[in-house]
């Protein structure tokens, strides 16, 4: 009867002592998980209006509440009197190893939070870097997805395309088409830049604004070379280039005008006879 007495006596004086510390620490979880919970809805809101990219807002939504909730369960902790200089100290020099092992990890993780951030190029876009050439399928965090034009998949790691040289082909609304025709010496070149203009007219996917432009280029060595610029959507591009090397051959064949290929006169000089 003593031991539980003892026991019972032990056990009030534990809980008149640390039980207002347990429960306002319980108190202070709660109403801290839900401030957390209230600011990241806002800035979930204000990120949304600001046109944030999707992925890189969701990313910071959750790398911001796993912070602050580290911070309130710290916090408690401390309430109830667990010693926390320790940890976080503890903490601390994980966090230096894990960075120094994850050196290229995390370059890669800032390329891509700038990517998502400043938006050079986004989900669609036609770019180029690193060498390839291939429409964006997805951006992550670490590393951005294309996909080649002949269907292969690349996966390029995001320092590389933060740090380095890149083309978007889609950046602009507008793409010049440069194509170059050539045509004999013995041709009229009116009738040929006519030609060409009325090949122009009949694709409904050149834009008239800009201008199309039709020049003779230069002399060349077989040829008089005629350089034809159009305008198109970027989406346009590869379809009108294929689609008027065909129709300039057709339009030319009606006209006959001759597309010379390269040609060499070579003059044979008899040998002396001996005497």
């Amino acid at each position: 009867m003593m031991n539980v007495d003892h026991l019972t006596k032990i056990a009030t004086e534990l809980l008149m002592s640390y039980g207002p510390k347990l429960l306002l620490a319980l108190l202070t979880l709660i109403v801290g998980f839900w401030i957390i919970k209230r600011v990241m809805t806002m800035c979930d809101g204000m990120m949304e209006r600001s046109q944030v990219e999707i992925t890189l807002r969701k990313f910071l939504l959750n790398l911001g509440s796993l912070l602050l909730k580290a911070l309130v369960i710290i916090s408690v902790a401390s309430m109830v009197g667990v010693e926390t200089t320790s940890f976080i100290a503890m903490l601390g020099a994980a966090g230096l190893a894990v960075g120094l092992a994850l050196q290229g990890s995390l370059a890669n993780f800032a390329g891509g939070v700038l990517i998502l951030f400043f938006k050079p190029f986004k989900v669609g876009d036609l770019i180029e870097a690193q060498g390839y050439l291939g429409i964006v399928k997805e951006i992550q965090i670490f590393v951005t997805i294309l996909t080649t034009l002949d269907n292969r998949r690349i996966i390029i790691p995001n320092g590389l395309l933060s740090n380095g040289c890149l083309t978007n082909l889609n950046a602009e609304p507008h793409r010049r088409v440069d194509m170059l025709f050539g045509i004999s010496y013995g041709d009229d070149v009116l009738k040929a830049k006519r030609v060409l203009q009325d090949v122009i007219t009949t694709d409904s996917r050149v834009l008239q604004n800009p201008p199309s432009e039709v020049y003779v280029k230069e002399h060349g060595d077989s040829s008089i070379n005629m350089l034809m610029r159009v305008w198109v959507k970027p989406e346009d591009y590869w379809a009108v280039f294929f689609n008027m090397h065909e129709q300039v051959k057709l339009a030319f064949d009606r006209e006959n005008i001759t597309i010379p290929f390269p040609q060499r006169d070579v003059h044979m000089i008899p040998e002396a006879k001996s005497a």
